[in-house]
């Protein structure tokens, strides 16, 4: 007999998972520097530290993590829209 709500458990397995990968992320970080500017990346896409000719610049990355979230906010609005049209 099928169980409609057999897909639960699979769905909060692949929620911690999500949280698990999500956590391991923020551990990592990516550095790049060009020209005199230093960024560094966390592996979950938040910009930790700007720094431009040895001048740390976190006015900078504030601006840009704004910017990114704003970005997966109207992102997230878009798919919900989408999802609702479908139906």
């Amino acid at each position: 007999m099928f169980n409609p709500l057999g897909g639960l458990g699979d769905l909060q397995k692949l929620q911690q998972q999500a949280s698990q990968m999500q956590a391991a992320l923020q551990q990592e970080e990516v550095v790049v520097e060009k020209n005199g500017v230093k960024v560094v990346v966390r592996g979950d896409q938040v910009i930790s530290e700007v720094e431009i000719d040895g001048v740390v610049e976190n006015r900078i990355a504030d601006a840009i993590n704004e910017a990114i979230k704003k970005t997966q906010e109207l992102a997230a609005k878009k798919l919900i829209e989408i999802s609702q049209q479908q139906k």
